[in-house]
């Protein structure tokens, strides 16, 4: 891409995106779109892009069967990329995506919606209930929608689990608070969320989190505003903030089992930790897990998933997955 330096600066996000007063956005992390496979040489997991409405799309990965007839447990999944960048068609996603489904056996729906600040929130949020739906919809016998075959063949909604990375967590965080309030499709119950290094923050600091970083100045808040510049309350507001005063409480989660993964030395961990210790006060009634990573950052399974800590973690995910 062309140098934007002598164009005024919107949003100085780095080393995320910049946003220029022209309209101009310019993402500067992200990696290279892959095609999907009908079979990948290395896992043998198979995959396939679709179309679920106008605005959202996904990846679906298949891992290689058994028996034709085979069922297998259903995630819908949400990408990282703090809202603005990346896909399930990158290679950072698919390549992760892939894996994990292959060691959890797991039929993977890997949703694709509309990245901010073209399309600011909540539309990540709508577009990731519209996926859940679609997918949710495959149950109900005269729907209208355009069954998938892996789906109606190989799906098992008994095992149905959301999950996502970063923001994706975020987002899988509020889907499944949604669902607890919003019946889906059938009346289907989410059995599990996974969320890995979600993406929260707020106006102060909880645990050892640093006081310094709560001045307005911290990347996460500087993002939110740029992504969301109408959230009621700012970087308190729920979406971001799940223990903000008008947060629903976490009692409302749609599922009956949740597994939370951090990296010690990520910024948003003492997060994390609250989160769960918060949803096992809440006196919701499920089965909660914690991992943290030690000496590990941000979403660093996703980055790198062949080190041994990732893999380690990478085989934890998909033992919740598959369990």
């Amino acid at each position: 891409m062309a140098s934007n330096t002598t164009k005024e600066v919107l949003h100085d996000l780095s080393p995320i995106i910049k946003v220029y007063k022209d309209g101009t956005i310019e993402r500067l992390m992200g990696t290279p779109n892959v095609p999907a496979s009908p079979e990948d040489p290395t896992t043998g997991v198979a995959s396939k892009d679709i179309i679920i409405s106008p605005e959202v799309h996904a990846r679906l990965y298949l891992p290689k069967l058994t028996d034709s007839n085979q069922k297998l447990p259903i995630l819908v999944y949400y990408h990282g990329g703090a809202f603005v960048h990346d896909s399930p068609y990158c290679f950072l996603f698919h390549h992760f995506t892939d894996i994990l489904a292959a060691e959890a056996k797991t039929l993977i729906i890997s949703v694709a919606y509309r990245l901010a600040p073209e399309h600011h929130l909540p539309i990540a949020y709508e577009d990731s209930w519209t996926a859940l739906q679609w997918v949710v919809s495959h149950v109900i016998a005269n729907t209208s929608i355009e069954r998938d075959p892996w789906i109606t063949k190989h799906g098992d909604f008994g095992k149905l689990y959301v999950g996502g990375d970063s923001a994706g967590a975020n987002i899988a965080h509020n889907i499944v608070l949604q669902a607890g309030v919003k019946p889906l499709p059938g009346d289907l119950k989410i059995l599990g969320l996974f969320l890995s290094h979600p993406f929260f923050w707020g106006s102060k600091p909880v645990g050892s989190e640093r006081k310094e970083d709560f001045d307005g100045q911290h990347l996460a808040c500087r993002l939110w505003s740029c992504i969301y510049p109408s959230a009621p309350g700012g970087i308190d507001n729920p979406m971001v903030n799940p223990f903000a005063e008008d947060a629903p409480s976490l009692l409302g989660l749609g599922c009956s089992r949740l597994l939370v993964c951090l990296a010690e030395k990520d910024s948003m961990t003492q997060r994390g930790i609250l989160y769960a210790e918060t949803v096992k006060k809440s006196g919701w009634n499920g089965e909660v897990q914690l991992i943290v990573v030690d000496g590990e950052d941000h979403c660093f399974h996703v980055i790198d998933p062949h080190t041994d800590k990732a893999k380690d973690l990478i085989k934890q995910l998909a033992s919740f997955i598959s369990s």
